[in-house]
C-alpha cells in the first residue's frame, strides 16, 4: 500500500489533533490539570488550527493512506521553542489559571519531532516508519540538519523503531514529570551502526 506524505493543511486540523493527542494525551491532561478527553481534544484542535505555535498545522506533516489521514507528526526548529510555546502557555493559563512552565524538551541545534501519532486501525502498517523516513530524508539528508525527539523510557517498541531509522540516544530529559531519553539523528549518520 502506498503512503503519501505531505504538509498538513488547515482543513486537516481535526484529524491532526486526534492523532497528535494519541502521542501526548497524558501530557495534555497534565497541562490542563484534569483527565478529560473532550477538553484534551479541544485543546489540541484549537492549537493545531491556530498560527504560530508548536502544534500548528504549519508544523505538521501527514501520512495519507487510501485517501485518509492515517498519521501525523509535528516538527519545528528547537531554537524557536520559547517563541512557539508562548501561545500554548497563554492558552493554558487563560483556561486553567495555572502558570504553564513545562521543561524545555528541545533547544537550538535540532529540529524537534514533538509528537507522532498513527491511527490505531492503521498501526503496524509502516505509517510511523514512513513518516520518520520522510523526515530523515528531508531534514537530515537533503538539508544537513539534526533531528531530535524524546521517547519515554517505558516505551521500548517506539525506541526500537526510532533506532531502526537511525536515531541514537544522546541524553536524558524530564518532561511533565516523565523520564525520557533524548534521541537524535545527525547528518552523515549510518543506520546500521
Amino acid at each position: 500500500m502506498e503512503t503519501e506524505i505531505r504538509k498538513a493543511e488547515y482543513q486537516d486540523s481535526a484529524a491532526v489533533a486526534a492523532l497528535l493527542l494519541l502521542a501526548m494525551e497524558e501530557i495534555v491532561y497534565e497541562f490542563l490539570g484534569k483527565k478529560d478527553k473532550e477538553a484534551a481534544f479541544n485543546f489540541m484542535h484549537d492549537l493545531v488550527r491556530a498560527e504560530n505555535n508548536q502544534y500548528s498545522f504549519h508544523n505538521v506533516y501527514v501520512a495519507i493512506r487510501e485517501g485518509e489521514i492515517a498519521g501525523a507528526v509535528n516538527i519545528y526548529d528547537g531554537a524557536l521553542l520559547a517563541e512557539l510555546r508562548k501561545p500554548v502557555a497563554e492558552y493554558v493559563t487563560a483556561r486553567t489559571r495555572k502558570l504553564f512552565q513545562p521543561e524545555d524538551e528541545t533547544e537550538a541545534g535540532e529540529f524537534y519531532m514533538d509528537s507522532i501519532g498513527v491511527d490505531p486501525k492503521c498501526q503496524g502498517q509502516g505509517i510511523g516508519r514512513s513518516l520518520l523516513q520522510y523526515l530523515v530524508s528531508e531534514y537530515v539528508e537533503k538539508r544537513g540538519l539534526t533531528l531530535g525527539l524524546l521517547v519515554e523510557k517505558a516505551n521500548p517498541s517506539a525506541r526500537r523503531l526510532y533506532e531502526k531509522v537511525g536515531f541514537r540516544k544522546t541524553g536524558e530529559k524530564t518532561l511533565a514529570g516523565k523520564e525520557m531519553d533524548h534521541l537524535q539523528i545527525v547528518p552523515g549518520f549510518s543506520p546500521g551502526r
